[in-house]
């Protein structure tokens, strides 16, 4: 999560400039600046308040851009420990080695933030499914993941419909669509949120399918509209028994 990036987007939405923001915030023009150009990370939500008057002067939820940034410094300190350690890292290396050579980078930055997390969970089960072998993905034996190396020539992946193209070493062709095809174009911003690991790289099936399925008539939501949406969804104080 990129709190710059939803700040600047929140400014522009809103027709307004970083030195509105200082003044609403109460510090420096300087340092707001050295924030949205990221060359001073953002404080810790637990050290400041700043984040509650950029809230209300952003029109934010209350907040918001506290958890971002506390999501924000988890990151940085992540990158500077060093890569968490993948739970199947065999398996793993398997999934990138077949993966489509203009997707690698896009799927490594995702796959790379979490043990297991659902991207990876997703293509390892379904390289197994295309390859015929009845295994699970978290209990794929020395001799399956062999077979599974041997019968798989390569994966490709849409995040804008979450498919998977999985192509064999004999070259046949499979496809796995996650989700129902809606009419028309997509929208813009749906489209930007998607490919922005940033935004949606942390995003499960299910929290996929409900912001693709948010329809507008006369309004075009922006990607960070679908970014709030999707931390709307996850808040349990939303959310009645």
């Amino acid at each position: 999560m990129d709190i710059a990036l939803v700040i600047r987007q929140r400014l522009d939405e809103l027709d307004l400039d970083q030195r509105d923001l200082a003044r609403a915030a109460r510090v420096t023009e300087s340092y707001v600046s050295q924030i949205l150009t990221r060359k001073k990370s953002p404080p810790a939500p637990e050290r400041t308040d700043i984040y509650d008057r950029m809230d209300r002067f952003l029109k934010l939820p209350q907040g918001e851009l506290a958890r971002v940034a506390a999501a924000h410094l988890k990151e940085e300190r992540k990158r500077e420990l060093g890569e968490v350690a993948p739970l199947l890292p065999e398996l793993r290396e398997l999934i990138l080695k077949k993966c489509a050579p203009a997707e690698v980078a896009a799927v490594r930055a995702i796959i790379e933030r979490q043990s297991f997390g659902e991207l990876e969970r997703l293509v390892a089960q379904t390289l197994l499914q295309a390859a015929h072998l009845d295994a699970d993905a978290l209990h794929v034996t020395p001799k399956q993941r062999a077979r599974l190396d041997s019968g798989v020539a390569s994966w490709e992946w849409d995040p804008a419909t979450f498919a998977l193209t999985v192509t064999l070493t004999n070259g046949a062709h499979k496809g796995f669509e996650y989700h129902e095809h809606a009419n028309g174009d997509q929208e813009k911003g749906l489209a930007e949120f998607l490919r922005d690991p940033m935004l949606s790289g942390d995003a499960s099936a299910e929290e996929l399918a409900f912001v693709k399925s948010l329809r507008f008539d006369d309004r075009r939501p922006t990607a960070l509209y679908y970014y709030r949406e999707l931390q709307n969804l996850r808040d349990p104080l939303h959310f009645r028994e």
